[in-house]
This record gives structure tokens, sequence and C-alpha cells, in this order.
């Protein structure tokens, strides 16, 4: 991976999308395997907490494969809608095979190609570690929401206990990697587990969702603490 990065977590904007588009054929499994199948429940978990039902209108940013979309799409029927949203053609390809009924679209984050005040909720679910800018995203994902809406932001995140911070670390610096190697792409995860540990805590990112122009912010932490749900509200016009 030329030029990158991976060992700290940080990757230009081209490279992060290079990546994405090489892992696409085997993120869904490794997903599976990295967390036991649990990142389904989490993903269910959010899509709870975006509080939408029949007839509102979602988009899911950093959509990747689809997953977090197709269950929001199951809470907004009849009558509503998802779009899926991302920067990578690959993993857009690989959402579109999985769930042809929804929308996947070509969309920067960080410059989302939708009116404003348009989306009941704006969700992201694992990707927002991967925006090359943070509050710029949280903004786009703010300015695309309703008054009112809320944006959900779904993320892996560093426990700082023992015994769960001795595993997490022994899983993401040791694990992780070689599954990737096994995979046939170590540089990629090498950054994703990096790309976790420079991510904010909790606490920090509910601070940059206020900066992005967000209200009523709350969060859970659920397994263990290793996943973080954070909420906010956008302002009432």
């Amino acid at each position: 991976m030329s030029g990158s990065d991976a060992k700290s977590g940080t990757l230009q904007e081209p490279q992060v999308r290079a990546m994405f588009d090489r892992i696409a054929g085997s993120y869904d499994l490794l997903n599976s395997v990295m967390t036991a199948g649990l990142h389904h429940q989490w993903r269910r978990r959010a899509a709870d907490l975006a509080a939408v039902g029949p007839g509102a209108q979602v988009l899911d940013v950093a959509t990747g494969t689809g997953d977090l979309a197709v269950e929001l799409r199951s809470r907004v029927l009849p009558g509503g809608g998802v779009i899926g949203s991302d920067f990578s053609e690959e993993m857009l390809a690989v959402a579109r095979d999985k769930a042809p009924e929804i929308p996947f679209e070509w969309g920067n984050a960080l410059e989302l190609p939708y009116e404003s005040d348009r989306f009941d909720a704006v969700t992201v679910g694992f990707g927002a570690r991967n925006f090359s800018d943070l509050e710029a995203g949280l903004r786009e994902m703010t300015r695309v929401a309703k008054p009112g809406g809320r944006v959900v932001v779904l993320e892996i995140t560093t426990p700082t206990k023992p015994p769960l911070s001795t595993f997490f670390s022994l899983w993401f610096d040791q694990i992780v990697p070689k599954l990737g190697k096994v995979a046939g792409d170590a540089d990629a995860y090498t950054y994703l587990p990096n790309s976790v540990k420079r991510f904010p805590g909790a606490h920090e990112l509910a601070a940059t969702m206020d900066r992005s122009g967000l209200e009523r912010i709350s969060y859970l932490l659920t397994a263990g603490g290793i996943i973080a749900i954070h909420v906010g509200h956008k302002p009432e016009a």
C-alpha cells in the first residue's frame, strides 16, 4: 500500500477507497469471523435507536456492504425508504447483490449529494472512523437530516479496563492482522484495528457531535464496552 500509514490507522481518502474496493469480496465473511456474528445484533440496536417507523426516509452513510441499510429498511415499510451511500464502488456492488430493492448510491460522506433537511434519520455503522474529517462528516449527516431527525453513529470503541482491554489488544493487534493476511490483505487488516484505536472515545465523540450541530446527544456502551452507539438530534427549525 504505497504511501500509506496503515500501522497508525490513518490513510489518505483515495487509499481508504482503494482499500475497501480490494477487500469488498471478503468483508462480510471477515466481519462475521472477527465479531462472532455479533455485528448483526449491534446493527439491530443502532436501527432501534434510529427510532424510525413506516413511512420514514433514512440515509445510511458509509453503508459498505449494506447490512445496516437492510436492517433499517425493515423498519420503514410500508411507505418509507432507505438509501445506502458509500464511496467504494466494489462495496456498493456487494450491497446491490445482497439487497437489490435498496438504492445504493455513490457518495462521499464529506460532501453528500442530497438536499438539506431530507431524511428522518441518518446513520453510519462502523464507517465514521474512516472519515478523513470526522467533524465535517458529522456536519454533513446533520445537514441532510430533517429538523428533529436523528443522527446515529455505531462504532467500535477501545475498552480501557482489564481484562477486556487486554483481550481487545490481543485480538486487534495480533489476531485480526493475521486474519487479514490469510484473506490476502494484511495492510487493510492492520489499518482497520488501528483506526479503532485512534478514533475518539465515547465522551469525546459526543462532544464532536455537539460541535457538528446536534443536540440531546446520548450514547450507550454494549458488548462489555467495545461497542458505542451515539444518538444526536438535529435542532428543530
